[in-house]
C-alpha cells in the first residue's frame, strides 16, 4: 500500500506528459524526433526522482531539477515541468527550515536560468521568471502547512502513546506507589511500637514508669497508624493534582513525632522547600529517621537541607547506637528495602543518593537532588498557545501569487505589442494588493477577509471610471477572482458548519456578477461606449463566469477538508481521553483490591494492638505489633512483586512466536496481517530472533487498535521488519525505546508520519537484548 502511494503521483505525471505529447492544442507544431527523445528522457527522471520524494526529498528535488532542463531545452511546448514543484512540497513537509529555503532558492534560480537560455523577449523572460518564483513559492508554503499539521498530528500521537503507556502501566505504577506510600507512612509507626515496647519490656523492673509511657505511645501510635491508612486511601482516589505548597512544615511535624520517642533531633531546613524535590526528600528523611530507630535507638541524629543553587543537599546522619541498644537489636523488622526505596525516590527526580557508615561508627545518608521547582512561589496561570500563529507562510504566499497574477496578463499583453501606461501597472498593482492583502487574516476572521475582498472588487469600477486603468482592464480584474475563491474556501473551513458558510458563495457570486454587469454597462469614456464587449472583453467575461463556477468548488473542498480534520482531532482527543479514563479505572481498581488487602492484613491486627494497649496488656501489645509489621511486610513484598518462578525460566520468545502474537491480537479483536516470519524463524540465529520479536511486539503492543501488518525480509545480511499502522508506536515511548534498543545491536530505525516503523538488524550473532519495551498485554 506504502509503495502503491509513493508511486502513484510520478505514474499519473507521467501519464499527463505522454498525453501531452500526443496532442497540445497549445502547440505551433508537433515535436520532432530531438524533442520527443528528450521529453521522454525528462520524464522517465523526473519519475524516477520522486519515486524517492518521501524517503530522500532533497535528492529528489535534485535530480527533477537536473532533469527539468532536459525537457525544457529540446522542447519547451511540450515539458510539463511541474516534478520541480512537487518535490519542493515534499522537501518543505519533510525536511522544512533552511532545507526549504535552500530547496525553493535553487528551484527559483534554476527556472531562471532555464528561461534565459530558452531565449525570447526580455518581457517574456521576466514574465516566465515571476511566474516560477511564486509557483515555487506556492508550493514550499503549501509544504510547510502540510508539514506543520503533520507536526501536530504527531505531537497529538506521542501525548496519546504516552497515555497509553500510563494506561498499561496503570496497574502496577499503582501498585508500587501505594507500596511506597503505605511503607512510608506506616512502617515506621509499627517500627516505633515495637521498639518502644520492647524497651519498656526489658527495663520494666528496674524503670516502671516506661510500661504506662509504652502502652500510652502504642495507642497514640496506632490510632494514627489507622488515620494515616485510611486517609492514605482517601487521598490516592483524588484525581486533582498535588498541593504545591511548601514541605517545610511537614518535615517539622515529622520530626516532632521522631522526637516524642526521646531522641534529640537536630534540623537545618529552608523555609521554602516545595515541588517534587521537596516531596523526595521527605520521604528520605522520613524512611532515614525510621532506619535510625531501628538500628540505633537513643543515637542523637542530624537532619539538613540547603538549597545549593538549583539542587537541594539533604543529609541525615545518626550516631552510633550505645552497646545496650546494640545489643537488642531490632534490625530484622525491616523490609531490607530502605536504602533501595530512597535511591528509587531520588532517582524519580534525577538526583542521587550515597548510603554508609561514619567513621565513628554512625550511619549517613547523603542525597543531591535537582531542585527545578526552586523555591515556593505562588503559581502562575499558564499561557495559552497561540494557533493563529501557524502556517502564516501559506497565507503571505496566497497574497503574493494573488498580487502578481494579473501583472502575467500584463506582461502577456506588452509581449504581444500593447501599449501599457507605467502609472497603470503601478495602479493595477496596489489594486491587486489591496484585494489580495486580506487574505491574511482568512485563517483568523474568515467573513471579514471576505467581505473585505468583495469591496474592493468596486474599486476596480470607480479606477477604471477615472480612467486611470486602461479601457480593457476588466480582463485584469478577471485574474484576481482566485483572492475570492481563496476567502471562501477559508470561510468554509474556518467559519463554520455547511448552513452558515455557504453563504458565501451566495455573496461572493453576487458580487462578482454585479461587478461585471456594472463594468460591462457603463461608459467607459465618451469615445469608447461598451467598449469592453470586444475580444478582451468577452475574454473578461469568460473569466469571470470561470471564477463563479469555481466557488461552489472551493466552498465544497472546504467543508471536506474541515469535516477530515475535525474528524481527526475529534478521534485523537476520544482516544486520548479513552485512554485517560481507563489509566485511571485500571488504578482505581488496583487500589480496591489493596484496600481490601491491607484490612485484612494489616488494620484488623493494628486495630488490635491499640485495644490491647489501652487494656493495659504489654506483653500482647508487642505481639500483635510485631504481627502487624510482619503482614505489612509481607504485603509491601507482594506489592512489589516477586519474580515468577516460572515466568523466569519461560523459554525466550524467537520470530516463530509472532504467529502466536498475532492471533491473540486478532482475537482481542485486532487486525493483523504477518508476513515472511516463516523464512525469518529459521535463518536467524537465536539472540536477533529475539530481537526481531522484542521489536514487532513493542510495536504492536503500542496501543494502537486499528488494522497493522507486519513484513519481515532477509536482505544483504539483515532483516528487515516494516511495521504499519502503529502510530503511537511511530511517536511516543515506545519508539524511543526502540531507538535505544537498536542503537545497542547495532540496528536502524527510521519512522514515518503515516505510522510505519521500518527496523533493520544485522542478521548475524547479536547479544540477547533486555527488555527494555514491556511485553504487549495482550500477550
Amino acid at each position: 500500500m506504502e509503495n502503491l502511494r509513493n508511486w502513484l503521483l510520478p505514474s499519473l505525471l507521467a501519464a499527463v506528459q505522454v498525453a501531452l505529447l500526443w496532442s497540445n492544442p497549445l502547440a505551433e507544431a508537433p515535436p520532432g524526433p530531438v524533442a520527443l527523445v528528450g521529453v521522454l528522457i525528462a520524464t522517465v527522471l523526473v519519475v524516477a526522482a520522486l519515486g524517492w520524494r518521501r524517503r530522500e526529498p532533497v535528492w529528489a528535488l535534485a535530480g527533477t531539477l537536473g532533469a527539468e532542463p532536459v525537457g525544457g531545452l529540446t522542447a519547451p511546448d511540450y515539458s510539463l515541468g511541474i516534478g520541480v514543484l512537487i518535490a519542493l512540497y515534499s522537501v518543505a513537509v519533510r525536511c522544512g527550515g533552511r532545507v526549504s529555503v535552500v530547496g525553493t532558492a535553487a528551484a527559483v534560480g534554476c527556472g531562471c536560468v532555464l528561461a534565459a537560455l530558452q531565449g525570447g523577449p526580455p518581457v517574456s523572460v521576466v514574465s516566465t521568471c515571476a511566474i516560477t518564483t511564486v509557483l515555487c513559492l506556492v508550493s514550499a508554503a503549501l509544504g510547510e502547512g502540510r508539514r506543520q499539521w503533520l507536526a501536530g498530528r504527531r505531537a497529538a500521537a506521542r501525548q496519546l502513546a504516552g497515555a497509553e503507556e500510563g494506561r498499561r502501566q496503570a496497574a502496577d505504577t499503582e501498585r508500587h506507589r501505594l507500596a511506597r506510600e503505605l511503607h512510608d507512612v506506616s512502617a515506621h509507626h509499627l517500627t516505633s511500637v515495637v521498639v518502644t515496647v520492647d524497651a519498656a519490656r526489658r527495663l520494666g523492673r528496674t524503670r516502671p514508669e516506661l510500661t504506662s509511657d509504652a502502652l500510652s505511645f502504642a495507642a497514640h501510635a496506632g490510632r494514627e497508624t489507622l488515620t494515616a491508612l485510611r486517609r492514605l486511601v482517601t487521598v490516592m482516589r483524588d484525581a486533582d493534582p498535588p498541593d504545591p505548597r511548601p514541605m517545610t512544615g511537614r518535615i517539622q511535624e515529622l520530626v516532632a513525632g521522631f522526637s516524642r520517642l526521646g531522641r534529640p533531633i537536630v534540623t537545618e531546613l529552608p523555609s521554602d522547600l516545595a515541588g517534587p524535590a521537596a516531596e523526595a526528600a521527605f520521604g528520605i528523611i522520613r524512611e532515614a529517621l525510621t532506619n535510625a530507630l531501628r538500628h540505633a535507638p537513643g543515637a542523637a541524629v542530624r537532619v539538613r537541607v540547603r538549597r545549593d543553587a538549583d539542587t537541594l543537599e539533604l543529609s541525615v546522619e545518626n550516631d552510633a547506637p550505645r552497646a545496650a541498644a546494640r545489643q537488642h537489636s531490632t534490625a530484622g523488622l525491616g523490609s531490607g528495602r530502605g536504602v533501595t526505596g530512597m535511591r528509587e525516590r531520588a532517582a524519580a527526580v534525577t538526583g542521587t543518593l550515597t548510603a554508609g557508615p561514619c567513621p565513628d561508627g554512625g550511619w549517613q545518608v547523603m542525597a543531591r537532588l535537582p531542585d527545578t521547582t526552586g523555591p515556593w512561589r505562588q503559581p502562575k496561570p499558564s499561557r495559552r498557545r497561540d494557533f493563529q500563529k501557524e502556517q502564516r507562510l501559506v497565507d503571505a504566499s496566497l497574497v503574493v501569487a494573488a498580487t502578481v497574477s494579473p501583472l502575467f496578463v500584463v506582461a502577456g499583453d506588452i509581449e504581444d505589442g500593447a501599449v501599457f501606461e507605467p502609472s497603470a501597472g503601478v495602479v493595477l498593482a496596489l489594486l491587486a494588493l489591496v484585494h489580495a492583502l486580506p487574505l491574511l487574516w482568512r485563517r483568523r476572521a474568515p467573513w471579514p477577509a471576505l467581505f473585505w475582498v468583495l469591496a474592493t472588487t468596486w474599486i476596480w469600477t470607480v479606477t477604471g471610471a477615472g480612467d486611470l486603468l486602461p479601457q480593457n482592464w476588466a480582463i485584469y480584474l478577471a485574474f484576481t477572482g482566485a483572492a475570492e475563491a481563496m476567502a471562501v474556501y477559508a470561510v468554509a473551513v474556518y467559519g463554520g458548519g455547511a448552513a452558515r458558510t455557504s453563504l458565501s458563495v451566495v455573496a461572493a457570486t453576487a458580487g462578482l456578477t454585479g461587478v461585471l454587469v456594472e463594468t460591462i454597462t457603463s461608459d467607459i469614456s465618451p469615445e469608447g461606449r461598451n467598449a469592453l464587449l470586444d475580444a478582451a472583453g468577452w475574454r473578461a467575461v469568460n473569466w469571470m463566469v470561470v471564477t463563479v463556477l469555481l466557488l461552489p468548488v472551493m466552498w465544497g473542498v472546504g467543508m471536506a477538508v474541515r469535516a477530515r480534520r475535525l474528524r481527526v482531532v475529534a478521534r485523537e482527543q476520544g482516544a486520548l481521553t479513552d485512554s485517560v479514563q481507563q489509566a485511571a479505572l485500571a488504578a482505581d481498581a488496583e487500589r480496591r483490591r489493596i484496600a481490601a488487602e491491607l484490612h485484612q492484613a494489616v488494620l484488623d491486627r493494628t486495630a488490635r494492638v491499640v485495644e490491647l494497649a489501652d487494656r493495659g496488656e504489654l506483653d500482647e501489645v508487642a505481639a500483635q505489633a510485631r504481627s502487624a509489621l510482619a503482614a505489612m511486610r509481607q504485603l509491601l513484598g507482594s506489592l512489589r512483586g516477586a519474580a515468577d518462578p516460572e515466568r523466569r525460566h519461560a523459554p525466550q520468545p524467537t520470530v516463530a512466536d509472532l504467529r502466536d502474537l498475532c492471533d491473540t491480537l486478532r482475537a482481542a479483536g485486532r487486525s493483523i496481517r504477518l508476513h515472511g516470519a516463516s523464512q525469518a524463524a529459521t535463518a536467524l540465529p537465536a539472540p536477533v530472533s529475539l530481537a526481531a520479536y522484542r521489536m514487532v511486539e513493542a510495536a504492536l503492543g503500542a496501543g494502537d487498535r486499528g488494522p497493522a501488518r507486519v513484513t519481515l525480509r532477509l536482505r544483504r545480511g539483515a532483516v528487515h521488519i516494516t511495521v504499519t499502522g502503529v502510530p503511537l508506536a511511530a511517536a511516543g515511548p515506545v519508539a524511543d525505546r526502540l531507538k535505544i534498543q537498536l542503537d545497542a545491536a547495532e540496528g536502524k530505525l527510521s519512522v514515518d508520519p503515516p505510522g510505519t516503523l521500518r527496523v533493520t538488524l544485522p542478521a548475524g550473532s547479536l547479544p540477547a537484548p533486555a527488555q527494555e519495551v514491556p511485553p504487549s498485554p495482550y500477550a
